[in-house]
């Protein structure tokens, strides 16, 4: 695994709110997480979440049908897959995405695979962080290419230096591709910059960068695992995303969100 960040990176990364890394995982790993995938979506039978098919913040049932076939979007394979629990638990992780946002902890918000099929539709320009259950601007994901994503398959777009001036605020994602901009207008007429990468290659972003992805124009799949990170010691601001019922029930306002059952910590600087 290429984790080794140079200081030109992490200083791009802050500047532009994104960062592209060629050659992430060498071709073993590449095997190895290709593999633990087709086990874990098999394992689960359609099922986005461990305990349940749907998931918070979706779309209104106008756009299902649309949003159906964006991706198919599987959460926290880490928690039923040991395969991916040994990826996504990994402190190299966690200590990437902890250089990048400049904070001392890290923890897993959730995994996610996201697998746009044949001929799937376009992913709209949207934030992340609006959708998850604590409010910070320095939480990040990553996002790995198990298949080449390209400009015909759907590999993402990000709007540079976006990060920095977007708030909690999000139209969400459906089949307006340019609705973030009701929003954000002075985004409109930014240029985006593309982010093509070959199988293996990641990228990192910002959660408030906006970013979408062309439509499938292929007959193949376009495969990608995910994770999205919190930065340690953030607290429940009351959105319920990924949490379950169950854990909602002893959760209020303001409550440390640090169980490592739900939110593992992968990385601590201390």
């Amino acid at each position: 695994m290429n984790s080794d960040l140079s200081p030109q990176e992490i200083a791009q990364y802050r500047r532009d709110g994104f960062l592209v890394i060629e050659n992430f995982l060498s071709p073993d790993e590449l095997d190895f997480w290709r593999t633990a995938l087709d086990e874990a979506v098999k394992k689960r039978g359609g099922n986005k979440m461990p305990d349940r098919k749907e998931v918070y913040g979706k779309g209104d049932d106008s756009d299902k049908s649309y949003y159906d076939n964006v991706f198919d979007q599987l959460i926290n394979l880490w928690q039923d897959n040991e395969k991916i629990k040994q990826i996504m638990l990994d402190e190299r992780l966690g200590k990437m995405a902890a250089e990048l946002a400049g904070v001392d902890g890290i923890r897993i918000w959730h995994d996610q695979a996201l697998i746009k099929k044949p001929w799937a539709n376009p992913t709209s320009w949207h934030l992340d962080t609006p959708y998850w259950s604590f409010s910070d601007r320095r939480a990040i994901s990553i996002w790995v290419a198990l298949d080449d994503a390209t400009y015909e398959n759907g590999c993402l777009f990000f709007i540079p230096e976006s990060y920095q001036k977007t708030t909690f605020e999000n139209p969400g994602i459906g089949k307006n591709m340019g609705a973030i901009f009701t929003t954000y207008p002075e985004f409109k007429t930014h240029k985006s910059i593309a982010a093509p990468m070959k199988a293996g290659s990641c990228s990192f972003h910002n959660g408030l960068t906006i970013h979408g992805a062309h439509a499938n124009m292929t007959p193949g799949f376009r495969r990608a695992m995910t994770c999205a990170y919190m930065p340690d010691g953030n607290t429940f601001n009351g959105t319920p995303n990924i949490l379950s019922e169950e854990i909602l029930a002893n959760l209020k306002v303001g409550d440390l969100l640090n169980d490592d059952a739900v939110t593992p910590l992968i990385y601590s600087k201390k």
